[in-house]
């Protein structure tokens, strides 16, 4: 069975000027011959400039969100064609900070991530449980479920990943263990398998949620984690170039 091929990608979030795609530069040119895919994603007003800044390299661009209709009356709101037309190719969708702070549901990332195949970008689609989900006991029935309904049929045989991240690993420094990390990767290739049949093998299964440097090995290395979705430490090339060695 292929194994997938590690994707590490990097959340700008609402950080980032025209001025630290210098820092993407100096990440592009230090990737060496890691075997990972990287990608950046960064704010939607610098994605067509980090696409003619990067061009030629091997880091890839990604947007951080879309809307699931084409175009329309939406102020403010990016479309998937949107973000492929200034030269992205992945889209982050369904990020905690998405369902918490806009109230975005399943049914709604899942019609997101039908937009992003419509436009033909790579959707990495988030799950994650919060902590009074984890302390209850509901960690893996609320991932597994967010897999389940975030993830369309339309998905089978066209690439895509998954992210887990803890929501309450995410900013805080926290981290889980190493066996709490595989036991819920696990449990999401067991349930795309289970979906997607074969294909759901494909999938690399990223991990996301205070990576650093100095516990990516660890993270990198466990059972089921095909990558990392990296939040601040991918603003500074010297830190995201540490993960990424770290493979």
């Amino acid at each position: 069975m292929t194994k997938p091929t590690p994707l590490i990608a990097g959340n700008w979030k609402m950080n980032g000027l025209a001025a630290s795609l210098a820092e993407a530069k100096a990440t592009a040119a230090g990737l060496g011959d890691t075997t990972a895919r990287v990608a950046i994603c960064p704010p939607a007003t610098l994605v067509a400039q980090a696409v003619y800044a990067l061009k030629g390299t091997r880091l890839a661009v990604g947007g951080q969100d879309c809307r699931a209709e084409a175009s329309g009356a939406y102020t403010g709101d990016i479309a998937a064609e949107m973000l492929a037309d200034a030269g992205a190719t992945l889209v982050i969708l369904g990020h905690s900070e998405r369902r918490a702070g806009y109230g975005e549901t399943d049914a709604l990332v899942a019609s997101k991530v039908q937009a992003a195949l419509r436009a033909g970008l790579e959707p990495i689609v988030c799950v994650g449980e919060t902590l009074e989900e984890r302390k209850a006991g509901q960690a893996l029935a609320v991932v597994t479920g967010q897999v389940r309904g975030s993830l369309p049929a339309d998905l089978a045989g066209k690439a895509f990943a998954v992210a887990y991240e803890p929501v309450w690993a995410i900013g805080t420094g926290l981290t889980p263990s190493t066996a709490e990390i595989e036991e819920v990767h696990q449990a999401i290739r067991a349930t795309l398998t289970e979906v997607f049949g074969a294909h759901g093998a494909t999938p690399p299964i990223l991990y996301g949620g205070s990576v650093k440097p100095s516990n990516a090995a660890e993270i990198l290395h466990a059972s089921e984690v095909g990558g990392a979705l990296v939040g601040g430490a991918s603003l500074k090339a010297e830190d995201f170039l540490g993960i990424i060695r770290a493979l």
